[in-house]
C-alpha cells in the first residue's frame, strides 16, 4: 500500500469560503471550484495538477486511491472533496491535523505553519492570499506556477509531519481517525425536510411566546448583576470568568465567552432564549441548527462532523457549526434523521461506564460486583443514605442516589452537590447534602483514596517523577510527559504549575483553551481521576466502535452511544452483535463490568 499526500486549493473570495459557511455548504454549493491539486506518493517529489474537474478526475483516478493509504492536513476537507465531487474513498485515511491534536492538545497548534515551524521542517507560504477571488481560467501561467509551488510545499510538509508523527502514534488511533473522517465525508443517513421545517416553526413560536411570557426587561438583560439574578431564578450557574483589567472574578456574559455561549444549548428554551437576546443573535442554536439541517437537506445526505481528540481526555467534540454531540434526547431533530432505504438505525448506549470505570479503577470491589450481578446500585446507595432496606426506597430517594454515584465520585463538594441536586428540582439544606458526601465517602472508600491518588500524579507531573494511579498495569504517571493510558497516548497538563488562588490558597492550574484564549484551569486529585475515566471510557468506546464497524457501518457517536446502520431484516441479529460488542471487556480492563441499553428505529429519534 502506498502512502499518498494530498492537497487541494479551491476557490474562495471574500464572501465565499471557509471563514464563512461550513465544510459541508462550502464544497457542496454550485460556487465550489478546484483550482487544482497537489500529490507525492510515498517519498517522491511532489507534483501539481490544474485542469477541468473532468481532467483532475482523470488525474486522480490514475492515483488507484482506492488501493492506497491518502494523508492530508484537515483531512476533512480534502477527503470531502475527493468523495463528493470525484467519488473516490481511499483505502485508508490519515490526518495529520488529527494526529497533532491528540499528540499536542493545545502546546503548538493545529495548523500546517505553527506545526512545521515547531518541528523545523521548512515554512509554509502564503501564495494563497493572492488567488483570493480568482477562477482558475483568471490564473495567469506564472500565476499558477507560484500556485502550483506554494500546494506542493504544503504536501511536502504534510508528509515530512506525517513521518514525525506516526512513529509512536498507536495503530488503533489511526483507524479510529479513519472511522471519524468517513463519518463526515461517506455519510449515508437523510433528512426529513418536512418534519424540519415544521419544527423551524414550532420553535420560533416557542421562544416569542416564552419572551413575551418572561417580560424580562432590557435593563435586566443588559445588567450583569440582574441578568446572573434571571439566570439563578432559572436554576442555572452564571458562569464567571477572572477580569483581564482587575484581576477580579467578573461575570462571562460576552460573545467570546464559551461557558455564557454554551447556554444557547440548554435544555431550558427559557434559558436559550435569554442568552440569544442579550448577544444580540436573533436565533437560538436550535433554530440556526434546524436551519443549517433544513439546508443540508437541499443539497444531499447529511455528513456528521466529529472533531477527533476535541478534549485533553480524547472525547469526540462537535465539528462544522452543527454539534451533534448536543442533541438533547427529545429533539425533533434527531427524529429528522432518516436510515437509508431499506436500513434501520440502532444506537446502543454504554450504560453509566464512567461510574464502572470509577469503582473498577479505585479497586471499589463491593461497587463493581454490584455493577457486575446487574443490582440498582442507585438503591442501593439511597439505601446507605437514608438507613433503609433497599427494597423500601422510594422513586424520590433512589434518584438521590442516582445523582450521588454519578455525581460525588470526582470529589464533588457539598455545596456543589447541593447546586446540582438543585437544578433537577431536588431542594435540600446544605447539612443534609453535606451528610449525603458523608455517607457516600464512607461507604466506598477506595474512592477517596483514588483521589489522593490523583493528587500524588500532579505533584509527580510538576517534579517530573513517576507515581503510582489506580488498579496496577492500567494507568502511568511518566513524570512530565503526563498520564499514560492504556492505548498508548497520554493525558497531559501543560504548563503545569501552583498559583495563588482567590482564598490566598495554593493551588494547581494548567493551560487550557477557552475559544482562541489560554486560561489557566484549576486541577486537583478528583477532577484528575474524572480525566482519566473520561479518557478510560473514550478508550473503551473507540475499541467498540472498531469491533463493530468489521460487521456494520458505523454513522455516528454521541457521548458514550454509538449509532450503525443495518438492513431492516438483520436488525436483530444487529442489536445483538452491537450490545455483545458494548458489553466485551478490552484486554487490559479485565473484570471491568460494562453494559449498555440499545434500541432501533428509522430515526435516529425513534431508537
Amino acid at each position: 500500500m502506498k502512502i499518498i499526500t494530498i492537497d487541494f486549493e479551491t476557490y474562495y473570495s471574500q464572501t465565499f469560503s471557509l471563514s464563512k459557511m461550513t465544510t459541508e455548504n462550502y464544497i457542496r454549493s454550485p460556487e465550489f471550484e478546484v483550482i487544482g491539486v497537489s500529490v507525492s506518493v510515498d517519498e517522491g517529489t511532489p507534483v501539481w495538477f490544474s485542469g477541468t474537474r473532468e481532467q483532475i478526475q482523470g488525474f486522480l483516478n490514475g492515483l488507484n486511491l482506492h488501493e492506497n493509504m491518502v494523508v492530508a492536513h484537515n483531512a476533512m476537507f480534502d477527503m470531502a472533496i475527493l468523495s463528493w465531487i470525484f467519488n473516490l474513498q481511499p483505502k485508508a485515511i490519515v490526518d495529520t491535523l488529527s494526529m497533532a491534536r491528540a499528540i499536542h492538545t493545545i502546546e503548538v497548534g493545529g495548523s500546517l505553519s505553527a506545526l512545521a515551524e515547531y518541528y523545523g521542517l521548512g515554512v509554509k507560504g502564503t501564495e494563497v492570499l493572492n488567488a483570493l477571488g480568482k477562477r482558475r481560467i483568471d490564473f495567469s501561467a506564472d500565476d499558477m506556477a507560484r500556485y502550483g509551488e506554494y500546494c506542493c510545499n504544503d504536501v511536502a510538509l504534510t508528509y515530512d509531519l506525517f513521518k514525525v508523527l506516526s512513529p509512536n502514534f498507536p495503530a488503533v488511533e489511526f483507524r479510529l481517525i479513519d472511522l471519524t473522517i468517513r463519518m463526515f465525508t461517506e455519510p449515508t443517513l437523510s433528512l426529513d425536510t418536512a418534519l424540519l421545517e415544521t419544527h423551524l416553526k414550532n420553535v420560533k413560536y416557542a421562544k416569542q411566546t416564552l419572551m413575551d411570557k418572561m417580560l424580562i426587561s432590557k435593563e435586566q438583560l443588559m445588567s450583569n448583576p440582574k441578568l446572573a439574578e434571571v439566570l439563578l431564578s432559572l436554576n442555572v450557574t452564571p458562569p464567571t470568568k477572572i477580569s483581564a483589567t482587575t484581576g477580579k472574578e467578573a461575570f462571562a456574559f460576552a460573545k467570546s465567552d464559551e461557558e455564557f455561549k454554551a447556554l444557547l444549548e440548554h435544555d431550558n428554551p427559557i434559558v436559550q432564549a435569554i442568552v440569544a437576546a442579550r448577544l444580540g443573535v436573533k436565533s437560538t442554536l436550535e433554530e440556526t441548527r434546524t436551519e443549517r439541517f433544513i439546508g443540508i437537506s437541499g443539497r444531499g445526505l447529511i455528513p456528521i462532523p466529529l472533531r477527533y481528540y476535541a478534549a485533553h481526555t480524547g472525547r469526540w467534540g462537535g465539528d462544522d457549526k452543527i454539534n451533534m454531540q448536543n442533541l438533547t434526547r427529545k429533539s425533533p431533530l434527531k427524529l429528522a434523521i432518516l436510515a437509508p432505504e431499506g436500513y434501520l438505525m440502532i444506537d446502543s448506549d454504554s450504560s453509566q461506564i464512567e461510574a464502572r470505570t470509577l469503582a473498577w479503577l479505585a479497586e471499589q470491589n463491593d461497587l463493581v460486583d454490584a455493577f457486575e450481578q446487574g443490582q440498582d446500585v442507585y438503591k442501593i446507595m439511597a439505601s446507605s443514605i437514608y438507613g433503609k432496606d433497599v427494597h423500601e426506597i422510594s422513586h424520590e430517594e433512589r434518584f438521590v442516589g442516582k445523582t450521588t454515584i454519578l455525581g460525588a465520585g470526582y470529589g464533588m463538594g457539598a455545596v456543589k452537590f447541593q447546586a446540582q441536586l438543585k437544578t433537577f428540582g431536588v431542594v435540600l439544606p446544605p447539612e443534609e447534602t453535606k451528610r449525603i458526601i458523608d455517607v457516600y465517602r464512607n461507604t466506598y472508600d477506595w474512592i477517596p483514596l483514588l483521589w489522593a491518588q490523583g493528587n500524588s500524579a500532579l505533584e509527580a507531573i510538576i517534579n517530573d517523577q513517576t507515581a503510582p494511579l489506580g488498579k496496577k498495569g492500567v494507568l502511568t504517571v511518566e513524570g512530565r510527559k503526563g498520564i499514560r493510558l492504556p492505548n498508548g497516548m497520554y493525558i497531559k497538563y501543560p504548563n503545569l504549575r501552583r498559583q495563588t488562588g482567590e482564598n490566598g490558597k495554593d493551588e494547581l492550574v494548567y493551560d487550557t483553551k477557552k475559544g482562541r484564549t489560554t486560561v489557566p484551569n484549576r486541577i486537583y486529585g478528583g477532577k484528575v481521576i474524572e480525566n482519566v475515566c473520561q479518557a478510560l471510557a473514550r478508550i473503551i468506546i473507540g475499541e467498540q466502535m472498531l469491533m463493530i464497524s468489521k460487521k456494520h457501518k458505523v454513522v455516528m457517536t454521541v457521548h458514550d452511544a454509538i449509532a450503525v446502520i443495518v438492513p431492516e431484516h438483520e436488525v436483530l441479529g444487529g442489536v445483538e452483535y452491537v450490545e455483545k460488542c458494548m458489553r466485551m471487556q478490552p484486554k487490559w480492563a479485565l473484570g471491568l463490568p460494562l453494559d449498555c441499553e440499545s434500541g432501533y428505529g428509522k430515526s435516529y429519534g425513534n431508537c
